[in-house]
């Protein structure tokens, strides 16, 4: 999208991109989700925030926090008139934290309101924190920091030890691979910042259980060109784990049934291959409500593929590429145990094929590489609103799947 900035003539705006990243606890938990609204000149490159508040504060009027934060708090990049109070802060029904760059910190009167900020009800984080004097006065009064582990271990560590001693919560920033969710991990970072799965985590070899080769097994079934139905209708009987969640689907609200329904068989019709499909990759990562945010991420994943491939095995690419990095296995081998098409085989295994640019540009979406997503010939812009709009279906699917879990 283009937009001519009406404060500066000169400078024209061609995209506005929306970027939205869990924070987590150490075991994947879930505690809020960053926002943050980047604008582009022409060239692809990011103005600095503070040229183009007035189209952030725009586009922050646009979005529905609530659809896109779930049960969690919104963490959320700070206007001077948000911080000032000139402009009230959206609201989220878990609360906002405002996000204070290097540049607010800097006001002669950050201080103040700050403590203005607080008393109006806000909690206040501290963004890209590298130890600046003006950040250091504003510590006791903030409530998160916000720390990149890119820096390298020891300035982490030297980062996070002044933050904790302020009694700030530290989250460690750009944790999207190994060796830097490592370094966050061994400076006692509290929450990390980065996509809910791992681009290349540590995959393990391992056999499956007999549940599991189930939910593959039905993996495949769905994936062929024509679905075998009555196949379908066997191995969701024969397990009654999927039999319990696939009743459970089709008797849940989403569905609105005037009755319920109690033929398994019945239930298989009317919940449909694509739900089917992903009450599959619920049993089998196990989700239950307390999991409900990777669950989340992989069905946004999912549907997110969809809809920029136009093409439902694209669906099949994203759920099986995010169920492949949270359990740790092998892309080669989930495709092996599926049995799915080789279009599908490339766009997991090399990110090629018809649906690997696809895959490729909703990975480097989820970790904020806007650079990363243009490099596979999708623009920023349509794979930001593909992955937003998602975000409220993929909510309400995670949620109807988990509540069926084991016990």
């Amino acid at each position: 999208m283009s937009v001519l900035d009406g404060r500066n003539p000169a400078a024209r705006v061609s995209e506005i991109t929306v970027l939205r990243q869990p924070v987590v606890h150490s075991d994947r938990a879930v505690y809020g989700y960053a926002i943050r609204v980047v604008v582009l000149d022409a060239n692809g490159t990011a103005f600095p925030e503070h040229q183009v508040e007035h189209l952030i504060e725009a586009e922050y009027d646009k979005l529905d926090l609530a659809a896109l934060a779930g049960d969690r708090a919104v963490l959320l990049r700070a206007t001077n008139r948000l911080l000032t109070g000139e402009l009230e802060v959206p609201t989220s029904p878990h609360g906002v934290v405002l996000e204070l760059s290097p540049l607010l910190a800097q006001r002669a009167d950050a201080r103040l309101l700050v403590d203005a900020a607080r008393q109006r009800g806000a909690r206040i984080a501290l963004a890209d924190y590298t130890g600046s004097s003006s950040q250091d006065e504003l510590l006791p009064q903030v409530d998160l920091v916000k720390v990149d582990v890119a820096r390298g271990p020891d300035r982490v560590s030297e980062l996070a030890s002044r933050a904790h001693a302020a009694g700030a919560t530290v989250i460690g920033e750009r944790a999207d691979n190994r060796e830097r969710i490592r370094i966050g991990q061994q400076a006692g970072i509290d929450l990390l910042q980065g996509p809910m799965f791992q681009r290349h985590p540590e995959t393990t070899g391992r056999d499956f259980s007999a549940g599991e080769l189930q939910c593959l097994e039905l993996m495949q079934l769905l994936s062929g060109e024509s679905i075998d139905q009555a196949a379908v209708v066997r191995v969701v009987s024969s397990d009654p784990e999927l039999a319990i969640r696939v009743l459970h689907l089709v008797n849940s609200s989403v569905y609105a049934l005037r009755r319920e329904i109690d033929s398994v068989h019945q239930a298989v019709v009317l919940v449909g291959p694509q739900q089917l499909a992903a009450l599959a990759m619920a049993s089998l990562i196990d989700a239950r409500p307390t999991t409900v945010g990777a669950l989340w991420a992989t069905l946004t994943r999912a549907l997110t593929c969809r809809a920029l491939a136009g093409d439902d095995a694209a669906y099949t690419v994203g759920l099986l590429s995010a169920v492949a990095s949270q359990l740790g296995i092998a892309t080669s081998d989930l495709v092996s145990r599926t049995g799915v098409s080789a279009d599908v085989a490339h766009a997991l295994n090399e990110q090629t094929g018809p649906y690997g640019p696809t895959l490729a540009a909703v990975l480097a979406h989820e970790e904020n590489d806007v650079d990363g997503v243009r490099a596979t010939g999708l623009e920023p812009y349509d794979v930001a609103h593909a992955y937003l709009a998602a975000v409220p279906e993929a909510l309400a699917t995670a949620t109807s799947l988990a509540v069926g879990s084991r016990s």
